[in-house]
């Protein structure tokens, strides 16, 4: 299912109100930087309308998706306080070769690494498409935007997290 059959803001589990003073980071891969920039769009705009200002936002830039859990794992070890999630955006796009499966199972298998290390919300929002006009339609197109809902799920996990911390 894509973000452009249901609005990923639907997903009402009554988080919003704890939601705006949630710091939140993103780590962002610079290649496909056309696409991986209308992720990062996406995925500000959805923590602004939860009420997340700008100064509670930190972004930073890695080369490719590759390097996103060694980024996300960085920022995480030099972040005071830490942020309630990291948001991993990134795109990869399958070749000719079998370069895409090993980037793919790594990337994904290191941010959830980086999460368990932490225990925090790392939430992985990489594209992982056979071409690039697939990659266009999940970051804005007809598809809806993966960076949007990888931002609904940062914001959901980093509450759930708080309120079982509370209990």
């Amino acid at each position: 299912m894509s973000t452009a059959d249901r609005n990923p803001l639907d997903f009402n589990l009554n988080f919003e109100a704890e939601a705006s003073d949630l710091r939140i980071a993103i780590v962002r891969s610079q290649w496909n930087d056309d696409i991986t920039r209308r992720l990062l769009d996406g995925a500000v705009e959805t923590l602004k309308r939860f009420g997340i200002a700008d100064k509670h936002l930190r972004v930073i830039d890695v080369p490719g998706s590759f390097e996103l859990p060694l980024g996300a794992q960085m920022l995480l070890e030099e972040c005071d306080p830490l942020p309630g999630a990291v948001i991993c955006l990134g795109c990869i796009i399958r070749g000719e070769t079998s370069h895409f499966e090993y980037v793919a199972q790594t990337v994904s298998s290191g941010i959830k690494d980086v999460g368990l290390k932490f225990n925090l919300p790392v939430v992985f929002g990489v594209l992982t498409d056979d071409n690039k006009q697939q990659s266009l339609d999940r970051s804005g197109g007809k598809y809806g935007n993966k960076g949007e809902e990888a931002a609904v799920t940062a914001v959901q996990m980093a509450v759930l997290q708080r309120r079982l911390r509370r209990k």
